[in-house]
């Protein structure tokens, strides 16, 4: 009897990839790296402890909840120490050890492995563990610790940031250590990963080089704030230099470089990261200006995360193999036939 072999075979196109998720997440925590020193150079082993505990803890929640539901174990990817960086970084380096633990469990199993692990998710785990935590605990997550660059020049132990000074006074109470070059550096509180614009921007050079994310919707993300800042302005700023304060301050370069750049949480196609980026630069601004709270980086990507899929659907790519006129060519047989069949009826 002759033997038969079977072939699985999946739908075209065919691409083989020279990467893997265990790869791509590591060159994001390789990334991160100049933010991670900045930090532990501004907040010390506050800091350093903070983000060990939460990538312990987004760890150990993906296992646990996967060994729970019996499934395979997928922090080998490393997605969950990335989650855990990253939700520790949008935190203030004086947030309680058990805030972090409770955010982890919230972003690993509430908003990530409920709706089946990672690529699944509609929201960006890191920023929703976030959210849950400042809805809940608003005290201790507006709550600056004194970086060690300005000890000297402040009597107390926490702080209000720059962005918070920003919108919170006018320009002849801004204090003159919120200066360009110290926001750019990173001598500023906030929280603990989006201090210095300089760190966050070589990150994004290596992601760029990597080729792990593209350029469309950090610049546009950016560009969007620059642009709409720049027009608007505020009494008592230059608008130029109202404009480059907003870019150094609060999350907005690690929300767009980091964070509105999430795999299964942005559009796939070129437009539509192009209107997803736009989308989320002109929500922060809003936030900003009009928002009771002076940062609008997090709810703004938050929001354009459950708006991607009707980006995606409005911006669809053309199909493989065919080309621009054959797509014209049957969206007008397409026309010529429904008019056909409304004049059969009529």
């Amino acid at each position: 009897m002759e033997e038969k072999m079977l072939y699985k075979v999946s739908g075209a196109p065919f691409v083989r990839a020279k990467t893997d998720t265990q790869r791509i997440m590591l060159d994001v925590l390789i990334a991160l790296l100049p933010a991670f020193c900045v930090a532990a150079w501004q907040f010390g082993a506050a800091a350093i402890v903070r983000v060990i505990v939460s990538v312990v803890s987004c760890v150990f929640f993906e296992f646990a909840y996967r060994k729970l539901m019996k499934k395979s174990s997928t922090i080998h990817d490393l997605s969950a120490c990335v989650t855990g960086v990253l939700l520790v970084f949008c935190m203030p380096a004086g947030v309680p050890i058990w805030m972090i633990v409770i955010a982890s469990f919230l972003s690993i199993v509430l908003v990530k492995q409920l709706y089946g692990g990672i690529g699944k998710n509609f929201l960006n785990p890191a920023l929703a563990g976030r959210a849950f935590m400042l809805a809940g605990y608003a005290l201790f997550m507006t709550t600056w610790p004194v970086p060690s660059a300005l000890k000297t020049a402040v009597d107390g132990t926490t702080m209000a940031t720059p962005l918070g000074a920003l919108y919170g006074g006018t320009a002849a109470e801004m204090p003159a250590y919120f200066n360009l070059v110290d926001m750019f550096i990173g001598k500023i509180p906030g929280c603990i990963g989006e201090i210095s614009t300089a760190a966050l921007l070589i990150g994004f050079a290596y992601l760029l080089i990597r080729k792990v994310i593209g350029w469309q919707i950090p610049v546009t993300f950016v560009g969007t704030v620059a642009v709409l800042t720049l027009i608007f302005g505020r009494e008592g700023y230059g608008n130029v230099e109202w404009m480059l304060f907003n870019l150094c301050s609060g999350g907005l370069m690690l929300g767009a470089i980091f964070m509105a750049t999430d795999y299964c949480t942005s559009p796939v196609t070129p437009k539509g990261q192009l209107i997803y980026g736009v989308g989320c630069g002109a929500l922060t601004v809003l936030i900003r200006y009009f928002g009771g709270y002076p940062e609008g980086v997090s709810y703004a990507i938050l929001i354009m995360n459950l708006l991607v899929w009707a980006i995606d659907k409005a911006t669809p790519q053309r199909q493989f193999g065919v080309s621009a006129e054959e797509l014209k060519a049957a969206k007008q047989a397409a026309k010529a036939e429904k008019k056909a069949a409304k004049e059969a009826q009529a």
